[in-house]
Order: C-alpha cells, then sequence, then structure tokens
C-alpha cells in the first residue's frame, strides 16, 4: 500500500519540521523527494540528515533554494525540476508561516506576508504543478497542510493571538474541499492534514507563551 518506488514527491517547507518528517516517511517508502526552503544553509543540513539516516538516500533528495513568497519565480522552478528530474507524483503543500498579534493591532504588512505564504504561493505552485506535470498525464496527489487552527479559534486561554494564520489556514482547508471537486475528473487527488501542535521553530515560541 505505501510502495513509493519512482515517485518523485515536492515537499515545501522541507528543510525541518514536519516537511522534513515528511520527507523520512517518503524515502522510507521508495520515492525521491526535492525539498525546498529558503536557506541554503538549512537545506543542506537536511539532505545530511536525511543521508545519514540512510546512505542510500544521498541520490534520492534534492534541495532547491527559493523563496516562495517571489510568485514569480514558482513557474520557472516547476520546469527545472520537470527538466532535471523529471515529472512530479506528489505535491506536498508545507511552507508556512505566523504572526503573533492581537486583531486590534495586527500590522497590514504582516497579514499580507502570513496570507501570501501560506494561501497564495500554495495557489500558484500547485496551478503550475497540475498544469505542468499532473494533469496532462492524468494523475497526481497534492497534499495541503493546513492546521487545527484553520477549524477555528483560539480557546482564550491559550493566550495565543494568530488571527491571520488560522485564517490562512481556514482558507487552505476550503482551497483543498474545492480543488479535490475540481481536479477528481483529472484523477487527481488533494488532501489536507490539519495537525496540532509539533514542535518545530514555527511552534516553539507559541508554545512557551502557553506555558
Amino acid at each position: 500500500m505505501f510502495d513509493l518506488t519512482d515517485k518523485v514527491a515536492l515537499i515545501t517547507g522541507g528543510s525541518r519540521g514536519l516537511g522534513l518528517q515528511i520527507a523520512e516517511a517518503y524515502l522510507e517508502a521508495g520515492a525521491s523527494v526535492i525539498l525546498t526552503a529558503r536557506k541554503q544553509h538549512e537545506l543542506d543540513d537536511a539532505k545530511a540528515h536525511l543521508t545519514l539516516l540512510n546512505s542510500t538516500y544521498s541520490d534520492k533528495v534534492k534541495v532547491i533554494s527559493i523563496d516562495l513568497q517571489k510568485l514569480e519565480e514558482i513557474p520557472a522552478m516547476v520546469t527545472a525540476i520537470r527538466a532535471e528530474f523529471g515529472e512530479i507524483d506528489i505535491l506536498v503543500n508545507n511552507a508556512g508561516t505566523s504572526w503573533g498579534a492581537p486583531m486590534e493591532d495586527h500590522p497590514l504588512d504582516a497579514w499580507h506576508k502570513v496570507m501570501n505564504l501560506n494561501m497564495t504561493a500554495p495557489f500558484v505552485l500547485t496551478q503550475e504543478v497540475g498544469k505542468q506535470s499532473m494533469i496532462p498525464r492524468q494523475q497526481g496527489k497534492v497534499i495541503n497542510i493546513a492546521s487545527i487552527g484553520g477549524l477555528g479559534g483560539n480557546r482564550p486561554e491559550m493566550n495565543m493571538a494568530t488571527i491571520s494564520y488560522n485564517a490562512s489556514k481556514g482558507a487552505m482547508v476550503n482551497f483543498t474541499k474545492a480543488l479535490a471537486c475540481e481536479w477528481g475528473k483529472y484523477n487527481i487527488n488533494v488532501n489536507a492534514l490539519c495537525p496540532g501542535f509539533f514542535i518545530t521553530k514555527l511552534s516553539e515560541k507559541l508554545l512557551e507563551g502557553m506555558s
């Protein structure tokens, strides 16, 4: 059931946290993985980590440094990936960010930053992967990393003011539902995961504030 031999998975935000853990699972199942993130040194560390887990992973892990908020660079990245590594079978939209501020004080530029990376970038990337690689072949898997925070608000006692994050992840949930309906005719599966808290660089400050 879980044999992904000869499959290629593109994982955004793959240099650490949940993205890196997903990469480990895909490699174990036989897939090749392409990890994207902004910082090259973190990508290099991620590849070294994966290679230490299993030396055979060395040739199955590729890394690409890109800032997905630079939306104009996404189409060329997808084209380059296909030219160098082949078709993309699995897309994991995992890259994301958050901003902590109460609604009444939330900066507008911070709102745009969160929505741009958490929602607009996955929209553009999924569109490109779909048009270039999945729709022509009538197959593909898209996995969107949403959040339990996308299913509602935060309890007051949690002391978390993350309205832009919650809103972006709520949008991701419904984006997933709408796209699953739209692309089902192409035999492309679109699903979302809504994790709770994992100990990652993104969540550690929020968890400290709750303690």
